[in-house]
């Protein structure tokens, strides 16, 4: 029986083929003397498409954030191709982060608070010497709470990106659905996107990455190479 290939992260890649070539396809190419408003708006939604269940068929592994970036696709293609609204398109703009971050607060109410599925689990941090040492310092019901406030802060950076990603479709994209100029908007707006709305969520979930190591620290006394998963230790 094949083994399933381990799933390296490819940022670059990933950053290529889901925005660069889509954004210069839907831009440069839609024109009715090249591939047509529906051509590209079908060839530029196909590579991060493809890619997505490329990586989904290769490492069989269920991504929840992948597959709202497929049906993110699905949607701007469906919009496009039916020639709807456009302010169908700022909404799905907004739905696509929104539902993570109703997801993510949701988990408030649970056992498992998603905080733990996106920064504290065994491929991030060594969360088996951590569990250890807080229990050593009584500290566990002290790190519970201060774990349910950076889930709110993961929530709030999806509220941020829901309302932005809002903002840039209305005011960007103006032009009907299945016309040239509504290709080159859609282009404008994925690439924009990335740097307006991608780079400062990066930037606030690194900030909830330093919260929740420095509560660590100060519960555990634990140093930051201790906190961080070692995969080639055992």
């Amino acid at each position: 029986m094949k083994s399933v290939p381990t799933h390296k992260p490819r940022p670059m890649v990933d950053l290529l083929v889901s925005i660069v070539v889509p954004a210069f396809i839907l831009m440069k190419l839609s024109g009715d003397n090249e591939l047509g408003a529906s051509g590209g708006l079908i060839l530029a939604l196909s590579f991060p498409l493809g890619w997505g269940l490329f990586e989904l068929v290769k490492y069989r592994k269920f991504n929840f954030i992948a597959l709202l970036g497929l049906v993110n696709v699905l949607l701007t293609g469906g919009i496009g191709l039916l020639e709807l609204d456009t302010k169908w398109l700022a909404i799905k703009e907004a739905a696509i982060p929104g539902v993570i971050g109703l997801a993510v607060l949701a988990s408030t109410f649970t056992s498992s608070p998603l905080i733990k599925a996106l920064l504290f689990n065994p491929s991030v941090m060594d969360v088996e010497k951590i569990n250890e040492r807080l229990q050593q310092h009584n500290s566990v019901a002290e790190f519970e709470a201060r774990l349910l406030k950076a889930t709110y802060f993961v929530a709030g950076s999806f509220a941020f990106s829901s309302t932005m990603n809002y903002i840039l479709a209305k005011w960007l994209v103006t032009s009907p659905a299945g016309t040239p100029e509504f290709n080159e908007q859609l282009g404008q707006l994925t690439l924009y996107s990335y740097p307006m709305i991608a780079l400062p969520s990066t930037v606030m979930m690194m900030a909830i990455f330093y919260y929740l190591w420095r509560t660590i620290h100060s519960l555990t006394g634990l140093k930051l190479e201790e906190v961080l998963a070692n995969k080639s230790a055992g």
